[in-house]
């Protein structure tokens, strides 16, 4: 079965996102990181993002769409645009009345939970999430949107690896679900 994959970057105090919704802090570090992200996306048989990752990336142009026909689950409240040559599905509810569908279009391969945060702690309340791949970025922001805006603690979870990439450090966690 799918596993699910909250890949991310955040920098030293916990942000993944500025004040401003931008990511122009993380972009300037490029050690390894490109690199990184190709092996990962080998793995991803589907993604699944909250809306405002969704704007962010529509924000970008369509030539920012570089997921192709990738299953896409975007979680929003709102009415979006698709983009063409994309292969997207909106939905609006709890992560866990989705979760079995998004994993069937991921076939033997992974889901990537893109962002946001809030999506994040959605997929760790519920037990849906099994691993965390954070990229610590040494900058802090002061402030922005929190890589995971949990509810209640959580249990430990388990480090499985971790490199350094320039300044940057790449950290592996699977995450046990509450009450396991």
């Amino acid at each position: 079965m799918a596993r699910t994959i909250y890949y991310v970057g955040s920098s030293m105090d916990g942000y993944i996102a500025d004040r401003r919704n931008k990511l122009d802090w993380l972009m300037q570090f490029n050690d390894g990181v490109q690199d990184s992200i190709e092996t990962f996306l080998q793995r991803v048989g589907a993604i699944v993002m909250g809306s405002e990752t969704y704007k962010f990336l529509l924000a970008e142009g369509p030539e920012a769409w570089v997921y192709g026909s990738t299953p896409t689950w975007v979680f929003t409240h709102h009415e979006l645009p698709g983009i063409p040559g994309a292969d997207i599905t909106f939905v609006r509810g709890d992560v866990d009345i989705f979760h079995q569908s998004i994993c069937a279009d991921a076939g033997d391969r992974d889901v990537w939970l893109m962002g946001g945060g809030q999506l994040a702690a959605q997929y760790v309340s519920a037990g849906l999430l099994d691993e965390l791949i954070l990229t610590l970025v040494p900058v802090a922001l002061g402030g922005g949107q929190p890589l995971l805006p949990v509810l209640s603690t959580t249990a430990p979870a388990r480090l499985r690896a971790s490199r350094a990439m320039g300044d940057l450090v790449e950290m592996h966690y699977d995450l046990t679900p509450a009450g396991s």
